[in-house]
Parts: C-alpha cells; structure tokens; sequence
C-alpha cells in the first residue's frame, strides 16, 4: 500500500496502491501507521509523495457500498497534520479527492506544474469527507472554496499555486521539499488552525444558484455550500464533524449510487472482451460531407492529431465545408482550448476537396453526407474506388439499414457505423454499429479511434435509429399522444425538465429543426404499422412553416430570434387535430407525464436488450446519459429504471396497455425481471 523509508533525519512515504493510489482501508491503516513510524524514529520531516502516474487519485468508492471501516480517513488526517513532525506533499499527476485532502493536511505542499489538484467529490453524490470543505477554505478563502468545492472542478498545480492551494511548484517536488529549510518549515501554521475568514451572504446565495443552474437536480453541490458557509463559525472539529455526517449521509444515497453506476459504466467503456482483433492503424482520415456533422467529425479527428481530408461535392461545397471547420478552429481559439499555433497546425493537416482521389492515402473514411439511402450508396461506391482495398469504410447515418449500405462494396465486412453526436467535437458519446458482415478488424478500428478521440464506445446492432435514436423516437411518440390527448408542449417541457433534463423534448426540436423528424417520419410511411396510432400534429407544422427557431416559430415562438415564448396559436392548432381525430382530450399532471415518458422509453430499451441490440443495460445507460440529455445524477435511463424496481415498472405499463395493447405491450426483458427480481443491470440475453 506504501513504502516508507528513512535517509538521515528525513523519512520518505510514497503512497503506492495501483493504478491511481485509490485511498482504501490498507492504505488508511498504513499511513497511521506511518505516522506512528516517523515520530518514533524522531524524523525531522517527511515527504509523501505517490508512486506510478499520480499523488493519490481519492477514495476507493468499491468501499462506498459497504459500512465505512476504521481507520477512518478524517482521524489518520488529523494525526498527519497535528504531528510533531512536518509533512509535505510533494505532488505530481493528480491530487483528488481524498489525494487532497491528505495534502491539505500535510505542513506544506509543493506541486508539479502540470500537477492536478481538486475535490471532484460532488460529481460522484458526496461531500468532501475528511477535511476538504473545512480546510479548504481556511487555506485558499472561502470566495475561491466556493469556485472549486461545489463544482469539483481541479486546477493545475500551476492555478493551485496562484490560489494559495499549494506553497511552491516544481518539476521535482521531493527534491525541493527536501531543500526546504528546517526553520522555515518550522514556522508554517497547519491549515486547521487558520481563519477562513468571511464572505458576504450574497456570496453564499450566489453560489447556491449557479450550483442549482448548471447541476440541477442534484444535493452534494448545496450541501457542499452549506458546509463551506459553516467553515467562518465553526471551529475544525465541529465543522469536521458536520462534513462527515452529511457524507456518510449522502454516501447512502439513491443520487450518489446513480452516480458511482454511470462513473463505472464511463471506465468500463471498451470493447468487449470477444473482440481480440488488432485495429487498423489510423493515421490519415477522410470524411464524406463537411456540414455541420462532417465539420464537427473533422475537428475531432484533428484534435486528436490525425490528417482529415473533407470530401464535398463541388466548389461551393468545398468552400462551406471550409468556413464549417474555421468556424470551430475559430471558436475553439476565442475561447482559449488552442493557441494560434494550434489553430495553424490544425489547419495544416486539413484538406478539403471535391476530388475522391485526396482519398487515396486515407486508412479511415467516414460518411456524414445526408442521410438518404441512394446518396450514401453513391458516396461508398467512389469511396471503395479511391481508397486503398484494405482501409476501413464508416457511415454515420443515424437511422439507415447499414447492412443496405454495405451491400454496395465489394466487400462489406470493411463497413462499420461509427454515429457520431452533434456537436461531434464536444460530444463524447459514440455508438459503434456491428453490421451483419462487419469484421471484427473494422469493429476494433472504430474503438481503437474511440479511445484515440477520448469518446466513450457503445457497440449497437442493427436496427431504425440503433439504440438512443430508436429510444429517443419512442420519447417522442409518446410525447406527442400526450399533446393529442390533453397537455401542451409547454407542460410536458417543464415535467421533464423537472425530472433534470436540461430541455424538454419540444424545445429540443426547436432547436433541432422540425423538418429533420418530418424527413425520418416520411422515410418511415411505407413500413409503418397501420395499427399503431399516429399523431400528424408536427406533420402540420412542418406543412404550415413551423421549423422550429431557425423559422423564428415552431413549437414555441422565438419574437426577434430571442428566447422562447409560449403560442397560444399553437394551443389552438393542437385542439383542431383532436378535434379531426375525435379524440376527447383530458388533463395530465406532471407526474403522469413523467410516468408514462419514462416507462415508454424503459420499454423500448428493454427491447434493444431482448433484441441484442445493446449487450447490457449500462451501454443504454451510457448512451442516454451522453447522447440525449438523461440526467446523469440518475444514473441513465436503465440505472433509473432499476431504482423503480421491475415490478413497478411491469405494473405501470400494464396498466397503460388497457388503454393501447399495441403501444405499451410491456416487454419480455421487463415480465422476466420482475417475476424473477431481477435487476435490468443483471439481465443477459
């Protein structure tokens, strides 16, 4: 867990529990017992440090579901900083969490530059909880406390210096700390007996908002502030005190158990263990439109330091797709990601051209031309013309039969879907689509550039829309019954955003477009089931100029192109389709419409598992989390899902299927789960 050893009046304890010096029992009992070394050995200092790529990467949360263990983390913290004998922090890699807490606790801390130092611990439900929101503040003050605690947001130990987080930042922080002289080291206040000081109220408040703005929905960031804002009254124990029962209050909790679920389904993110084939290296990519999908695609691909040629159609294509990406090298140089020679280098591994031959090298190409299935087939016939026979084909269509793409080439196994998420440079979700004759070697290629491009992997079958896609159009239908059959798009938008969605489904189109579902809709006419009922309200709309805000009207008014305002035209529109379909419409409570949304997309997620179409429900989790806007702090749709039990979920669609058998027929993977008590988390095909 730790190594320790003396060298003259100096003792050295490096921290060594891989892969990040997670801060579990052992390691806890082996730093007290560090402690109880160096004073017997009547060292003059010691200098912590940790072994591999970081100080101490924070707590081990495979401990949070179990009852907590002695020692505990705040009695070994305050040994170390009560000591006779001073400790510093001598920090590289990262410093979080329980990491910095113990160099709070240390006498004195010295940190790399490009060290990383925070406390992310509201990200994952909890608090601080051993000293970070009560130290904290009593070493930076609490204005700069309440920047870092209640967002978990970490600095570079470049930043932590200028806070005041750490005293000093070098390239080799042990060898610094043991220049450091004894005297002055002998004058240095621990952090727990310094003032916080104090801060207007306002301050409080302030932070309270923008903690329920940007993470709403979510307790640990209000609690974090609440203990920040006692740390100016109460002394170190009884704010200590207080810090521990709210984590090991919050630590039990439904959010934070949300939360550790997604945090692990996030590191367990790769490709499955059957898929052993090495990936084609990737160094030259060429993409297939330079729209707002393709332009995106690119500037990820550059960003990760690959060569991108964009493939348009002609002149004006080529000089749109230009102003696409410049667009985003732009934006990313304003808001300070890149400098200018960033901005130059990325520039200068990009080639945009209407000739298939810039191709040529390319050991990846990935189609985001629009989305009509004559046109893609064209794009592949070219593409497998120009490119080398054994580089590897990627579409990123979002709702078409890949294997009828793949039918066009030579020799389909090299055609895999990678969909990427608009923005596609922000997004970090990527759905790997495994089409029928795709070979393992196209599938490793698109995880290999997965982990390349930092993006979070989820292998889909085949089907309309893949996984989040064909969710999110079930989302939507049953959104739009609800419209036909008694509520408004103004109300179902604020039951979901109150379920912790940062936009409802309504305001989502808007800003979408509602002629990009109008197009996906017509596509779908010939194979619709004729028994299934359908709501032409947004067909309408689309027929009647409504686009959504680019049209500065759709479902909501945009006046001026500012923000949205509710049309009481739009009331009227709705309640002639009702009329029309003599359809008696009744009222919804924003339970029930949070009731039946969450159930129809439950639903249809139980059936990509029955299917095969994902493999577990945390890749739905993952998707939905990434893709769609589920609330993380849920933990994604599955993980939600599991939280109301299978049970609940079996008898609340049964109660639904009096009204429409054919809509809410719950699904086999729900009847199994809940007559056996299963877990969706523990259901496999």
């Amino acid at each position: 867990m730790l190594s320790r050893r003396r060298d003259g009046i100096y003792g050295y304890v490096e921290l060594d529990n891989p892969p990040v010096n997670a801060i579990g029992r052992a390691l806890r009992q082996a730093l007290l017992d560090a402690v109880e070394w160096a004073e017997a050995e009547g060292l003059e200092r010691v200098i912590v440090s940790g072994k591999g790529r970081g100080f101490a990467a924070g707590a081990d949360t495979s401990e949070f579901d179990r009852p907590p263990e002695p020692p505990h983390l705040p009695d070994v913290l305050a040994r170390i900083e009560q000591s006779p004998v001073p400790w510093i922090a001598a920090i590289h890699g990262a410093a979080l969490g329980g990491g910095a807490e113990i160099a709070l606790a240390c006498r004195y801390r010295i940190a790399r530059p490009d060290a990383t130092v925070g406390l992310p611990e509201v990200t994952l439900g909890v608090v601080p909880g051993a000293g970070g929101t009560q130290r904290l503040p009593r070493l930076i003050g609490l204005e700069a406390a309440l920047d870092l605690v209640p967002t978990g947001k970490p600095v570079s130990g470049t930043a932590a210096k200028a806070l005041g987080l750490v005293n000093e930042v070098d390239d080799d922080p042990v060898a610094h700390a043991e220049m450091l002289n004894g005297e002055q080291l002998g004058t240095v206040v621990p952090v727990g007996e310094l003032n916080t000081g104090t801060v207007a109220p306002e301050a409080f408040e302030k932070a309270r908002k923008t903690a329920a703005k940007r993470m709403r929905g979510q307790i640990a960031p209000q609690k974090a502030i609440d203990l920040l804002e006692l740390s100016q009254s109460a002394s170190l124990a009884d704010g200590m005190a207080a810090e521990r029962a709210v984590f090991l209050e919050l630590r039990a909790s439904e959010q934070a158990r949300s939360l550790r679920h997604i945090f692990f389904a996030e590191r367990g993110a790769k490709a499955p263990g059957w898929l052993t084939a090495d990936p084609m290296p990737v160094e030259n990519v060429a993409i297939v439109g330079g729209g707002t999908m393709g332009a995106g695609i690119a500037y990820a691909l550059l960003n990760a330091g690959l060569k991108v040629s964009v493939l348009e159609t002609d002149a004006d294509g080529v000089e749109r797709a230009r102003a696409n990406v410049d667009k985003i090298i732009e934006a990313s140089l304003g808001r300070g990601l890149i400098d200018a020679a960033g901005a130059d280098d990325r520039r200068s591994r990009l080639t945009i051209s209407d000739d298939y031959a810039v191709a040529g090298d390319a050991n990846l190409a990935v189609e985001a031309a629009f989305e009509s299935m004559e046109v893609k087939r064209q794009v592949f016939g070219r593409l497998q013309a120009a490119m080398p026979a054994e580089s590897i084909l990627a579409t990123n269509t979002s709702y078409l039969d890949v294997d009828e793409i793949a039918a066009v080439l030579d020799d389909p196994s090299r055609l895999v879907g990678l969909h990427f998420f608009a923005p596609a440079h922000i997004m970090k979700l990527l759905e790997i689509i495994r089409g029928a004759k795709s070979s393992d070697r196209a599938l490793a290629t698109g995880f290999s550039l997965a982990r390349r491009l930092k993006k979070i992997p989820v292998l889909s079958g085949v089907c309309d829309g893949f996984i989040g896609n064909r969710i999110l159009a079930r989302y939507r239908e049953a959104a739009d019954t609800l419209l036909m059959d008694g509520t408004t798009p103004w109300e179902l938008d604020e039951a979901i955003v109150e379920f912790g969605y940062a936009m409802g489904p309504y305001e989502a189109q808007d800003l979408s477009g509602l002629d990009i579902a109008h197009a996906n809709r017509r596509r779908q006419d010939a194979t619709r089931d004729p028994n299934r009922r359908y709501i032409p309200i947004a067909d309408r709309m689309v027929n009647e100029g409504r686009l959504g805000r680019k049209a500065s009207v759709g479902w909501y008014r945009y006046p001026g192109g500012g923000g949205k305002v509710v049309d009481p035209l739009l009331e009227d529109l709705i309640r002639e389709e009702a009329h029309f379909a003599k359809v008696e419409r009744g009222e919804f409570s924003a339970d029930e419409i949070r009731h039946r949304l969450t159930l129809a997309m439950i639903n249809e997620a139980a059936e990509i598992l029955a299917e095969g179409i994902a493999e577990k429900a945390s890749d739905i989790d993952l998707v939905t989390v990434h893709g769609y806007g589920f609330p993380r702090w849920r933990g994604g749709l599955m993980c939600y899902a599991d939280a109301l039990g299978a049970k609940a979920v079996l008898e609340g669609l049964s109660e639904l299927a009096k009204e429409d058998a054919l809509v809410w027929k719950p699904s086999r993977v729900v009847e199994e789960c809940a007559e056996k008590g299963l877990r969706f988390a523990d259901w496999r095909r």
